[in-house]
């Protein structure tokens, strides 16, 4: 399984899928891991600037059929979709939770918490969210279940979506006519590590107010 996960985040892995499923490939990755809950594991980063790399003609791997273009507005779509469902499924879920009681493992108090930010600060969340494996595809979910206002959602949804899409998929682009494009597994690596960065500092100013207050 391992294994499996490694391959599927690795350049070659990527390059294999893309060649095999083209576009449709593309946006079905994009849409489960933006929209679908287990679709947290998938490759967004890494497979937009590997298809930005295949999609350059000036590239000896170049894929034929592969037009950054078409692919540029395709993969907004399946982004923005992906992040509408996310928000309906977190919506839909939190109407239930919203009626609950407080209980051993639910506090109502957590929910208005959660609704106050959202409705403050959920426009950076939501584009912030797009460059963060992982809060991709839980920060919709949680939007709609904090009951986000859903035209100030829409409107941070799309936003994020054509600056995550065409930033790392012309990235990858410009990378295919360089030496760059050679070494694509190591700039994958500097890229993921980048993208997580946010979530290793953040635990590391919890673990340290934790330590701080002891």
């Amino acid at each position: 399984m391992l294994n499996w996960l490694q391959e599927l985040h690795s350049a070659q892995g990527i390059a294999q899928l893309v060649g095999a499923g083209g576009l449709y490939v593309l946006f079905g990755i994009i849409f489960a891991e933006t929209g679908l809950l287990f679709g947290f594991f998938l490759p967004g980063d890494s497979l937009l600037i590997t298809a930005g790399v295949l999609s350059n003609p000036v590239n000896p791997n170049f894929i034929p059929g592969l037009n950054i273009y078409t692919m540029n507005v395709a993969l907004i779509i399946a982004a923005t979709l992906g992040n509408q469902t996310g928000y309906f499924l977190g919506n839909r879920m939190g109407e239930r939770i919203w009626k609950r009681p407080d209980g051993r493992f639910y506090k109502r108090k957590h929910l208005e918490a959660a609704q106050t930010f959202y409705k403050t600060y959920g426009g950076f969340a939501v584009i912030a969210a797009r460059y963060i494996p992982i809060f991709r595809t839980f920060v919709p979910f949680a939007a709609g279940m904090a009951r986000m206002p859903y035209r100030q959602f829409v409107f941070w949804d799309i936003t994020g979506g054509v600056l995550w899409i065409t930033s790392l998929l012309w990235l990858g682009y410009f990378l295919g006519r360089t030496e760059l494009a050679n070494r694509l597994d190591k700039i994958i690596v500097i890229v993921i590590f980048v993208s997580v960065l946010p979530m290793i500092i953040g635990g590391g100013r919890k673990i340290f107010k934790q330590l701080k207050a002891v």
